[in-house]
């Protein structure tokens, strides 16, 4: 009754399912981040940390990722001279 009514929206363009599409979309990006030499880190901070953290990150026109990686790598730095590590 419907099959030749047409809906308004996007027209579907591959044959996945939306949920296929992520979990590929997913794997590659974790090849391309191997690739480059990027391991996958998951921590949980509150909220004020996070809202700080962005802000900073905002202000050095850099992501809160970058900006994460480049704070530890100082901290580290700074340790292992002081023999710290």
């Amino acid at each position: 009754m419907f099959a030749n009514e047409r809906r308004p929206g996007r027209p579907k363009t591959n044959p996945l399912s939306r949920d296929e599409q992520l979990r590929i979309n997913k794997r590659n990006q974790l090849k391309r981040d191997k690739v480059r030499g990027l391991k996958r880190v998951e921590l949980k901070l509150n909220a004020d940390a996070v809202d700080a953290l962005n802000e900073l990150a905002e202000a050095r026109n850099m992501s809160r990722s970058d900006l994460i990686e480049e704070m530890l790598m100082t901290q580290l730095t700074a340790l292992r001279s002081r023999g710290k590590v």
